[in-house]
């Protein structure tokens, strides 16, 4: 018959060399971790969260560009309101002065009774000519009164104008900051991303794909390229002669741009006004379509859905533009990226 014993215990002694041995593995591994070299990030995930924040802060800088542009013309609108409101208040001043001297002849002429002035006067005919000069000053004092009425209607209209466009200019000034800030947290948060790469690596994923970011790339030779016609042939000339000029985003020239940027600084060299942003850019002009086989040297080639990027078709299938934080004016094939309209300047 078998006995049944309790299984032995172990020692308190055993325990003690069992709990020193786990933690003697337990320092040695945490030893060899903080002696192991830190694991290279891996290039291609960092290019491609790298990428994605680059295009994020040129929707952000295209929202930058649209706020400052018209935070520019209120600021300019309530200077003008302001101007017309002090130059108001002058001359309802004068006005009023003028009323209260007019009323004030009246006041000492006419104190006494027009029937009792007649009959105590030793000049008749010097009262009727008085008379009548008073009738012409209350006349006066109409007019006057009249105009002075218009003229605080006008200035009080004027006041509300510019408290109105006061206030939209701070809420103006809000979306720049904000959207100035979330530019420069994409690019803090991408160079964070960058440094964890080696130099070569990083200027390969700034400098896109071919490496045809470098200042001493190769360049598009002008007459290489089909001939554009009238203020085309000035911008399409202009923009391909600041290639290699760097990408800097709210820039307009003439050493640094961004995307449209350089469309509004080239077609500016020709005498011709465009909208600061790509959005409006892609609005202006005649529609080509999207098919660039249509397009003709000088056209604008909006990309994406937001159409958040811009660039200059220059022919043989080309553009020329700015392309990115790190890049610097560059050609690449028109159809690179996704085309959401082609407008004719």
């Amino acid at each position: 018959m078998a006995s049944h014993r309790r299984p032995k215990q172990p020692s308190r002694a055993r325990i003690s060399v069992f709990t020193a041995a786990a933690a003697t593995a337990v320092a040695l591994t945490a030893q060899a971790s903080a002696h192991a070299a830190p694991a290279q990030p891996n290039k291609d995930e960092v290019k491609a969260q790298v990428d994605k924040l680059l295009e994020e802060q040129e929707q952000s800088a295209e929202k930058y560009n649209g706020a400052k542009e018209r935070a520019d013309q209120l600021r300019k609108q309530a200077d003008d309101l302001q101007d017309q409101v002090a130059r108001g208040q002058e001359q309802l001043t004068e006005l009023a002065s003028g009323l209260a001297a007019v009323a004030g002849d009246q006041y000492r002429q006419g104190g006494v009774d027009p029937s009792m002035q007649l009959m105590l006067s030793s000049d008749p005919d010097h009262y009727l000519t008085q008379a009548t000069s008073f009738g012409q000053a209350a006349s006066t004092q109409a007019e006057t009164l009249k105009s002075l009425k218009d003229q605080q209607r006008r200035l009080d209209q004027q006041k509300q104008e510019a408290a109105q466009v006061l206030h939209e200019l701070d809420s103006q000034t809000q979306a720049l900051n904000d959207a100035k800030n979330d530019v420069q947290s994409k690019l803090a948060e991408a160079q964070k991303l960058l440094s964890k790469l080696n130099a070569a690596d990083r200027a390969a994923i700034l400098q896109g794909s071919g490496g045809t970011a470098s200042r001493s790339a190769d360049r598009i030779d002008p007459k290489s390229l089909p001939p554009a016609s009238g203020y085309a042939a000035t911008a399409v000339a202009a923009a391909l002669g600041k290639q290699g000029s760097a990408y800097v985003w709210g820039a307009t020239g003439s050493s640094t741009f961004d995307c449209s940027g350089l469309m509004v600084w080239a077609y500016k060299q020709a005498g011709v006004s465009l909208p600061r942003t790509s959005q409006d850019q892609g609005s202006y002009g005649t529609s080509v379509g999207t098919d660039w086989h249509n397009a003709q040297p000088g056209d604008l080639v909006v990309y994406y859905g937001d159409r958040h990027h811009v660039g200059m078709y220059i022919g043989n299938g080309l553009v020329v533009h700015a392309p990115r934080t790190g890049d610097v004016v560059k050609t690449m094939k028109v159809d690179t990226l996704p085309i959401s309209t082609i407008r004719r300047v």
